[in-house]
């Protein structure tokens, strides 16, 4: 049985316009074009691919990109085509087989990813039509991921400003954005107002927000601090300030309630339990990866949307690459040097970061191994990713054998 020709095409994408070049299967341009990026164009792009071929099944012609999602890659994977996508970074590699001058076009570009699939598709990777509630579930975690960074960068410029004028405020440890300090700063935007506040009506401030930690009394006698001296106007000024802040923040604190709301309930369409065997259920990677101490929305999300791919594969290989917590081994001669890796995905990178964190002050094996690490010298940085890469390899074994998280047969001392 002879094997199927194929072609392979190199597509250098852009905002505006997509260069596309076709080849055969030894490697000889057979056809070049340039396509406005909408759904008219995209549409003659694949009409052109068949047509230019002469290809009787979409499934000869292998296209090679670099990016893994988007229209581009939907519309090519909607009507059949096989689209592989490479790492940018290694793109940069193979270009150096046409140019040693390191010269950038986007005919170059096209040409180099229809040859580089051609002789090296090892480096390339597949892509397939994703799921909907993934797909749905990436936005969402990037949403509120964004949410949450924008909430923290105007809560610092909050503090800079009660720094400047009424640092009492500041005593207050934890979330200066939550609700209750929003409402303690307009009960008491100043020193001064804070000697005539009546004490039930911050009693009744810190019970509405279900505040229990302080009572009205200590949260008067702090606000009631021998307050700074500041030039004329400077109190005025911060306090205008911090009225155009909390406005901001109270409209992004619904704006993360509604992305959190919306991710919990994308996670549950994820962990519904399938029942393999009457009377038994196979556990889904949403249950199994929530029971690891440290997993909490955001991490799960993060997981789910950007590494699904690796998930699906249980490749604990390809997530420790993915999330940054594989090193990075440089030798050469007698020289050895082992380095953080740099070339990963952020998200995933960040998502571990976090992970790590909250499982060293929640789970006793992860925080006896970060002790042990930094008391050999270890940064807190390169303690935390040591302990990133445990936990995957936990979460690994655990998704191959469908069961979850168990204390009692992770600690060391209860094991055979």
């Amino acid at each position: 049985m002879t094997e199927q020709q194929r072609w392979y095409v190199g597509v250098d994408w852009a905002s505006e316009n997509h260069h596309v070049l076709i080849t055969d299967g030894d490697g000889r341009k057979i056809g070049e074009k340039i396509f406005k990026h909408g759904g008219e164009g995209l549409a003659e792009m694949a009409i052109w691919l068949m047509a230019t071929s002469s290809a009787t099944d979409p499934g000869q012609l292998h296209i090679a990109i670099e990016v893994p999602h988007g229209p581009v890659v939907e519309t090519l994977i909607e009507r059949d085509f096989k689209v592989h996508a490479i790492n940018p970074k290694q793109m940069d590699r193979f270009r150096d087989r046409f140019t040693l001058a390191g010269a950038k076009d986007d005919s170059r570009d096209a040409e180099t990813m229809a040859s580089a699939l051609r002789t090296d598709p090892h480096c390339f990777r597949l892509l397939a039509v994703g799921d909907p509630t993934v797909i749905e579930l990436r936005e969402w975690s990037r949403i509120a991921e964004d949410l949450g960074a924008e909430r923290n960068r105007l809560t610092n410029r909050m503090r800079e400003q009660l720094w400047r004028y009424f640092p009492a405020i500041l005593e207050f440890d934890g979330d200066l954005g939550a609700e209750w300090l929003l409402e303690l700063w307009e009960a008491v935007p100043t020193p001064a107002r804070a000697t005539r506040v009546r004490e039930a009506t911050i009693a009744k401030l810190l019970k509405r927000n279900r505040i229990r930690r302080f009572n009205a009394s200590y949260v008067l006698a702090v606000l009631r601090q021998q307050p700074v001296t500041v030039a004329a106007g400077t109190m005025e000024a911060a306090s205008a300030h911090i009225a155009t802040l909390i406005a901001r923040i109270r409209l992004l604190n619904g704006q993360l309630k509604q992305a959190h709301e919306r991710l919990d309930a994308l996670t549950s369409r994820l962990a519904v339990n399938e029942e393999v065997e009457p009377g038994h259920k196979q556990q889904h990677d949403v249950e199994i990866l929530a029971s690891l101490p440290g997993v909490g929305r955001i991490v799960l999300a993060t997981l789910l949307a950007e590494g699904f791919d690796a998930l699906q594969r249980r490749d604990y290989a390809a997530l420790r690459s993915l999330t940054g917590v594989a090193p990075v081994t440089k030798r050469s001669g007698k020289s050895l040097i082992v380095i953080r890796r740099q070339a990963c995905h952020q998200r995933l990178s960040n998502a571990m970061y976090h992970w790590a964190r909250v499982a060293v002050q929640h789970d006793r094996i992860s925080r006896a191994k970060y002790a042990a690490l930094r008391s050999r010298g270890h940064s807190h940085g390169r303690a935390l990713r040591s302990v990133a890469d445990r936990l995957l390899n936990v979460a690994c074994a655990m998704l191959k054998t469908g069961t979850t998280f168990n204390p009692s047969l992770a600690d060391p001392k209860t094991s055979c």
